[in-house]
């Protein structure tokens, strides 16, 4: 999934849904988009003790945060209001989302936390070599194969899949509670999707920094 390069082709619609909220500052809504992560892994935190049916509530609050994660760039931009302290800003906000999400998905009970903190470590190496690119002055780097909105979609699939996988959808699985038995290993949707962050999140920090690497001069 690199869905950065649609970007240009849900452009339209992009400046559509931020019409609304062209009288906010980017800042606000950046802020907006932190609590609703934090919100996600509080309730991801909540499964613990509650019910896998919350997970439908993290699903929706993992597509809130990615959809005002958006539209804060689109209001920068619109109304003239870009500067390199608000994306300084929203850099830290989304950093601070990241591990607000995994760290609440690690503690609900349906993740290896071993596992999650290996996807953590690895969204947040991705991120390191996009922003390292930018400051040895070759510009923010956004290829590879988990982008920050591939990652936001496949954690709100995942997390929707897993609020209850037994129902009589075509696919479900008459395992309850989302696990899966292979070779004796148990693992969920949620284990899946980080599993996936792990190997594509390390192929694309290695591939971005190849890329800086080759562009960089090898002399003084």
């Amino acid at each position: 999934m690199v869905l950065e390069s649609y970007r240009a082709k849900v452009q339209p619609y992009i400046a559509r849904l931020a019409r609304p909220f062209l009288g906010w500052t980017p800042s606000r809504l950046s802020l907006l988009a932190l609590m609703l992560a934090v919100a996600a892994g509080g309730v991801a935190l909540l499964v613990r003790w509650t019910t896998p049916y919350l997970f439908l509530a993290v699903a929706l609050l993992v597509f809130l945060t990615g959809l005002f994660d958006v539209i804060d760039g689109e209001v920068a931009r619109s109304t003239g209001r870009s500067s390199v302290r608000g994306d300084f800003v929203d850099h830290v906000f989304d950093r601070y989302s990241d591990v607000a999400i995994l760290l609440g998905i690690a503690a609900s009970g349906y993740a290896n936390p071993i596992v999650a903190l290996l996807a953590l470590v690895s969204l947040l190496l991705v991120s390191y070599m996009g922003t390292q690119a930018q400051a040895v002055g070759l510009g923010r780097l956004y290829g590879g194969l988990l982008s920050r909105a591939d990652r936001l979609v496949v954690i709100a699939v995942a997390a929707f899949l897993e609020f209850d996988w037994s129902l009589p959808w075509p696919w479900a699985t008459s395992l309850p509670w989302s696990r899966f038995h292979v070779g004796g290993i148990t693992f969920t949707v949620i284990d899946v999707a980080l599993v996936y962050f792990v190997i594509a999140g390390q192929w694309t920090a290695i591939a971005r920094a190849w890329k800086v690497y080759r562009a960089l001069p090898s002399k003084p």
